[in-house]
């Protein structure tokens, strides 16, 4: 998904001579081509990674587009000020790209994972937040950006575990991949692939699934949610984050509000710091949160 990324951004960097692309020490093997072809609008900042948001904004007040790309946990978390103030309260047009969604490094323990970044952007005015599950949607996020003058979280995963949703992408609304009958599965970022045999395993069950990718979390796509509770299907959201404040969390607030009364249930990272050490594949499987063929 990080050479998706590099990809996509490199053919608008083509078209447009206003893009350019901010690290803070990250991407080697992956951002060496855009540097390569662009010296001059590509910004290695050092492990800085405040510093790299402040000066985005700085450019983007000058005309130009920029995107910071870096580890989720030091772009949300150690830089959650300068995103606020600088970049939404300013509405600075600034891409914030977030890799190493929820447990992407796992064996970097507690301090690289990403499990409460979409709780902290989505709570920020003016912020758009996109977390695409595939190859597929993350191009076409990243190519629709550029046409999306205002504040972007874009969450994006490190492996790609093939492609699911092979339409059209739009910001703001929600992907039904597979249309159902009487229950829905909502995923959002990485949990995506484990979305689709989700919906294979409740098949097995004799249950009819929506299978539907939120690739945005903020706007979120009420009108699809409250044509499904209206219906009275049953939802249940799958996420690679807190349990808190994400994907689940924003469905909650609509079925809530809804004032209808349908079965819902959340799927995510409880309320815990995890102390599990190993691969992605491994960490998910503690918590329930990996699905595969049986």
């Amino acid at each position: 998904m990080r050479k998706t990324f590099i990809d996509s951004l490199m053919n608008i960097a083509d078209i447009d001579k206003d893009v350019v692309l901010i690290t803070s020490d990250m991407g080697f093997s992956v951002l060496e081509p855009f540097f390569e072809a662009f010296p001059d609008r590509a910004l290695n900042c050092g492990i800085a990674e405040q510093n790299a948001v402040s000066l985005a904004s700085g450019l983007a007040l000058m005309g130009k587009k920029p995107y910071v790309y870096t580890i989720s946990p030091f772009l949300s978390g150690r830089a959650f000020e300068q995103v606020k103030l600088d970049v939404a309260y300013m509405e600075t047009n600034v891409k914030l790209v977030g890799i190493g969604a929820g447990f992407t490094y796992g064996f970097a323990g507690a301090t690289h994972h990403a499990i409460e970044d979409i709780a902290l952007m989505r709570c920020i005015p003016n912020m758009i937040v996109c977390a695409p599950g595939d190859n597929n949607e993350a191009k076409h996020i990243i190519t629709k950006s550029i046409n999306t003058p205002s504040p972007m979280y874009i969450r994006i995963g490190k492996h790609n575990r093939g492609v699911f949703n092979h339409g059209e992408v739009t910001i703001g609304k929600a992907s039904i991949i597979e249309k159902g009958k009487d229950i829905a599965v909502i995923s959002t970022s990485n949990m995506l692939p484990d979305a689709y045999y989700y919906c294979r395993k409740l098949e097995k069950e004799g249950r009819c699934p929506y299978f539907i990718s939120m690739h945005t979390i903020k706007p979120l796509d009420k009108e699809c949610l409250e044509k499904l509770i209206g219906d009275g299907v049953e939802i249940h959201t799958l996420e690679e984050h807190s349990i808190i404040g994400g994907l689940g969390s924003a469905v909650a607030e609509v079925v809530a509000e809804s004032k209808k009364h349908i079965k819902f249930k959340r799927l995510g990272i409880p309320d815990v710091f995890t102390h599990h050490i190993g691969s992605q594949k491994y960490i998910k499987k503690q918590y329930g949160l990996y699905f595969e063929n049986d």
